[in-house]
């Protein structure tokens, strides 16, 4: 009998406790009485449970269920009596009347309680297991009646999975299935789980596998086909006649192979050091490096990647270091070959700070291309390649004008306007024909100097948003280079012929020359583009064929191209251990993450440990230099294994070894996942939809990343979107808030994409939002934006141009839906709208969606506080005074003030209305609870009673049976009615009156 996957459904959380409730109980402290929930339908008979409890792990005297049905009374203090069910398990069977579930708790009848961590237990009826901490629904002490013959020995490894209970439900040959969910299997050892089955004279048995919770292996809808003796059940693998897993292993004396190629380069006082993996016939699990130097001796640091930056050092000291790899098992490798380093000056300026550290959803974004929003520093500005082609020398236009110092200038702007996060465009050195936007990276270590100025670095940018309390994200690009490669990785010689034709593009080769965007060549009185990286003689080691031959091809000016003028994936100028070697022929297939993008971006080989190497060691510098988080531009097309394994750890572990814990808790990284589809899953594969990347991996591949990747795409996409993950942590249970699971969280959050095509009508954009958000991890960290320097929605080329009123509706959306708000700069006075964004490298810049900001910010402005504007001067002024100005204000100052608009999960269960939802968070002493309906009118059932005051108008509603009525507030306009809030946040403006 073939049996699909189950989805069983799930008990609520046990509901927020009343005054003298049982929330944040500490251990010997007896749990009181919690608030009723609403009674549920009655029964035609008395529902029953039968709660067993694991008492292994406990060793008391006594165990006692202290319980109430839903909706009714607790039994008294200690509650009643257990009995012994079956080793290592007791048992009580209660009744519950009408009710179909229960709390509990459980004690040893003398003090010491068991109360689910302050949160007491929410069971079900009939067979329920709690052990240690995890509620499943089977009877583990359970007989099937089969005749005593045959015996199975069957083992399921939940290795992968996460699983902390497992069932077997199964048929024996010509026999009956066991009723749903099956009997509960014994934990065998690390990762496994045992069940003996008594097969009377079957001699084979069907058998699927599942948690008690609703999450089911049904071997893909075959089920397991298993016999006689020991078998073992592993990723969908059966082994028959198998040896026992958990039989003493032979012990682990095989140390893993000494590290290869450690390398170390200085930079100022720090060095960073990096080296190939080990191998181990079990695993390599960290490494250890030695230093030895200076004054501090022999110093040893345990490091979890291939990759360690070794900073604060003495000045001009010598300085060695050797790496081993330590196992699972404890097995120390011998040590790598020693590499040196000597350390230089120490920078005259400090060269690290630290992020705030603070949750990120309570910091509204404020997105910014720096090197066109505001011009501080007039010496940096630099036109690049196409500047007269463009139009934009003739409009004294370069495309570098904005810089870190125009900024920095202009951070009480952002403030007053509210926010208080700061996403900028990537500042690594860029080399495109148009590299303005940040995306064309060249050298990963370097900040692009056409973005500093003297007093006005990139650290200089930092510590000025810090001390203002505002944050800076980092756009951080992994995927992929600029087409002429990466300094410090790989840089190809290129063929130009500097003859009338191309003397414009190619500069005069000048040896000993690096570009760094900024030099200009005395003799042009332009910038050097490209003078270090072409040959009119064919160099040794060429791979590419045809060297500097003409091609039948010209250039839109009528230019004959020459063979290996430009690199490009299938010209062999790339060694294919660095780099991809193909273009991208399905957008939805495997090769999105394996072939180039374009024929500016050259594709890193992400799954090669050098080029991992390459870029943990470029990033570990920034988050040194004390940014919030990074956002990750083309995450689709990196292996979610890769992010998984290698990126996201690194970056975790980064933060925390040099600012702590904490900070590594709240250091935000929300990745690009391109999906430009207005459906839940980006045209049915799972492996390119933004959800997909917010979770850990569900099984092991192998220890290869290339194979790997390959394994995973396989796997997910067999899986289909039907049997992807689900998370309730973005949603309330009835009217409570409730701990999200974080267990299964990879690391990377998302734009979501989702709502971003549907934002061409706010109601859309909210009804798609939610009904993709039990697929997210944690859709509270959704970062949510109309329009960007990219698209508009629905894929549109041009800024959104939907009109001011509908503008003021989707802003008032971003600003109470869950998620982080997000406006791309200028969209507060609706800058450029309906113009094309991105018209290419040859258009005038002012042309488009991208256009100089600066103008509008022209003069000077202070402010007090976020949304409060002290002073302000000149044009700036001016824009101060515009409608959407005053709406985001106004968003900005009732967010900040109302905690469920921040962080609270939200429902719309009860709730009639278009955009009409409820939202809560609790935390120690905050409560906040608040009624949202935005546009429309709307009206809230069964929500607690109490006086509610909006936080638009100060209204106040006092609620008596559960029902709170609101009138529709108008287009853009809406109302938040908050329970016991405080009245009227802000004054009327032109949209929230």
């Amino acid at each position: 009998m073939t049996r699909t996957r189950r989805r069983l459904p799930a008990r609520p959380v046990a509901a927020l406790a009343a005054a003298a409730g049982i929330l944040g109980l500490v251990v010997a402290t007896p749990p009181g009485q919690a608030s009723p929930r609403t009674a549920p339908v009655a029964a035609a008979a008395e529902n029953t449970a039968t709660v067993f409890y694991w008492t292994k792990t406990k060793n008391w005297a006594a165990y006692k269920l202290h319980y109430a049905p839903d909706g009714g009374s607790w039994t008294t203090v200690p509650g009643v009596t257990m009995e012994t069910a079956c080793t290592d398990w007791v048992k009580k069977t209660v009744t519950l009347g009408t009710a179909t579930g229960l709390q509990a708790t459980f004690n040893n009848g003398s003090g010491t309680w068991d109360n689910n961590g302050g949160k007491n237990y929410a069971l079900g009826t009939g067979n329920i297991t709690v052990k240690d901490g995890v509620v499943a629904h089977s009877d583990p002490c359970a007989d099937t009646g089969t005749t005593p013959g045959n015996k199975a020995t069957v083992y399921y490894s939940t290795e992968t999975l996460g699983w902390s209970t497992a069932n077997i439900h199964y048929q024996p040959a010509g026999g009956a299935w066991t009723t749903v969910p099956g009997v509960g299997m014994q934990a065998a050892c690390a990762g496994w789980w045992k069940r003996d089955v008594d097969l009377g004279t079957a001699t084979s048995l069907k058998a699927a596998f599942n948690n008690g919770n609703g999450t089911w292996d049904n071997n893909r809808g075959s089920d397991y086909a298993l016999g006689t003796g020991v078998s073992t059940v592993r990723n969908n693998a059966v082994t028959a006649n198998a040896t026992d897993p958990c039989a003493a292993q032979v012990p682990d004396t095989q140390a893993p192979t000494a590290p290869a190629r450690v390398t170390a380069a200085v930079d100022g006082v720090s060095v960073l050091l990096t080296w190939d993996p080990a191998t181990d016939d079990r695993g390599v699990t960290k490494y250890q490096v030695t230093r030895v130097g200076g004054t501090t001796g022999t110093v040893v640091t345990d490091v979890g990647s291939t990759v360690f930056s070794d900073t604060n050092l003495a000045e001009r000291t010598a300085y060695s270091y050797t790496v081993k790899a330590v196992d699972a098992a404890g097995n120390v490798s011998a040590a790598s070959a020693a590499a040196s380093a000597t350390t230089g000056d120490k920078p005259a300026t400090p060269t690290t700070g630290k992020p705030l550290g603070t949750d990120p959803r309570k910091d509204p974004i404020y997105f910014v291309l720096t090197a066109r929003f505001n011009d501080g520093d007039a010496s940096n500005n630099r036109g690049g390649s196409q500047h007269v082609k463009s139009g934009n020398a003739a409009a004294d236009d370069p495309m570098f004008r904005g810089d870190f110092k125009g900024l920095v200038q202009k951070l009480d702007y952002v403030k007053g306007l509210g926010f208080s996060a700061i996403w900028v465009t990537p500042v690594v050195l860029n080399r495109s024909d148009y590299d303005y936007h940040g995306y064309h990276g060249y050298d990963f270590y370097k900040v692009d100097p056409r973005l500093e100025s003297d007093g006005a670095s990139y650290q200089d940018l930092i510590d000025a948003a810090h001390a203002k309390g505002m944050k800076i994200y980092q756009d951080v690009v992994y995927n992929h280079s600029s087409r002429w490669g990466a300094k410090g990785l790989f840089t190809p010689t290129v063929y130009g012929v500097r003859d009338t034709q191309w003397s414009w593009y190619y500069d005069e080769k000048q040896p000993g020359f690096e570009y760094d965007g900024l030099t200009i060549d005395a003799k042009t009185g332009k910038s050097y583009y490209n003078g270090d990286l072409w040959s009119t003689a064919e160099p040794t080691g060429n791979t590419c064929v045809n060297w500097g031959k003409p091609t039948q091809y010209t250039s839109p000016e009528g230019y004959r191209i020459y063979n290996c003028q430009w690199p490009n994936p299938t010209s062999g100028m790339f060694p294919k251990e660095l780099f991809h070697q193909c273009w991208i022929g399905n957008w939805e297939g495997e090769d999105s993450r394996s072939c180039w993008l374009h024929d500016d971006l050259a594709d890193f080989n992400t799954e090669n440990a050098t080029v991992q190497n390459y870029l943990i060691g470029a990033y570990n510098k920034y988050i040194d230099m004390g940014v919030d988080g990074f956002r990750v531009d083309t995450a689709v097309h990196i292996p979610r294994t890769t992010w998984n394994r290698r990126f996201l750890p690194a970056i975790q572990e980064r933060v925390t070894q040099r600012h702590g814990a904490e900070a590594a808790k709240n250091f935000f990284v929300f990745g690009e996942v391109a999906a430009f589809v207005n459906d839940k899953w980006n045209r049915g594969s799972v492996n390119h939809s933004a959800q997909f990347f917010t979770w850990k991996e569900r099984k092991e591949y192998d220890a290869d990343d290339a194979k790997a990747a390959l394994e995973m795409y396989d796997y997910e996409q067999q899986q289909g979107t039907g049997s992807q993950p689900t998370s309730t942590n973005a949603f309330l249970d009835g009217n409570s808030y409730h701990t999200p699971d974080n267990s299964r969280f990879s690391g990377m959050n998302v734009i979501d994409m989702r709502m971003h095509m549907n934002f061409g009508d706010a109601s859309n954009a909210f009804h798609n939002g939610k009904d993709s958000d039990d697929s997210y991890h944690d859709a509270t960290y959704n970062v949510v934006y109309v329009d960007s320097h990219d698209y508009g929605p629905n894929k549109s080329s041009e800024r959104y141009a939907g009109g001011t009123d509908a503008w003021a509706e989707n802003m008032s959306l971003m600003w109470t839906f869950r998620g982080i708000p997000t406006l791309y700069y200028g969209s507060e006075i609706e800058f450029q709208k309906g113009k094309k964004i991105d018209c290419g490298p040859t258009c005038p810049l002012a042309t488009t969606g991208r256009a100089y900001f600066g103008d509008h910010v022209a003069g000077s402005v202070t402010a007090s506080d976020f949304s409060q504007v002290s002073s302000a001067s000149g044009a700036v002024a001016t824009t101060l005074q515009q409608p959407l100005v005053k709406h985001v204000q106004r968003l900005n100052q009732i967010r900040r003030a109302v905690p469920a608009l921040q962080t609270g999960q939200y429902s719309t269960e009860g709730v009639s209305g278009d955009m009409a939802f409820k939202r809560r968070y609790t935390s120690g002493t905050t409560d906040s609870f608040a009624l949202v309906t935005i546009t429309g009118g709307a009206t809230y059932a069964g929500i607690p009673n109490g006086t509610y005051t909006d936080a638009v108008t100060g209204d106040v509603k006092t609620v008596a049976n559960g029902t709170l009525t609101v009138a529709a507030p108008g287009k853009g306009n809406l109302r938040v009615y908050v329970l016991n809030g405080t009245g009227r946040i802000g004054t009327a403006g032109p949209y929230l009156k």
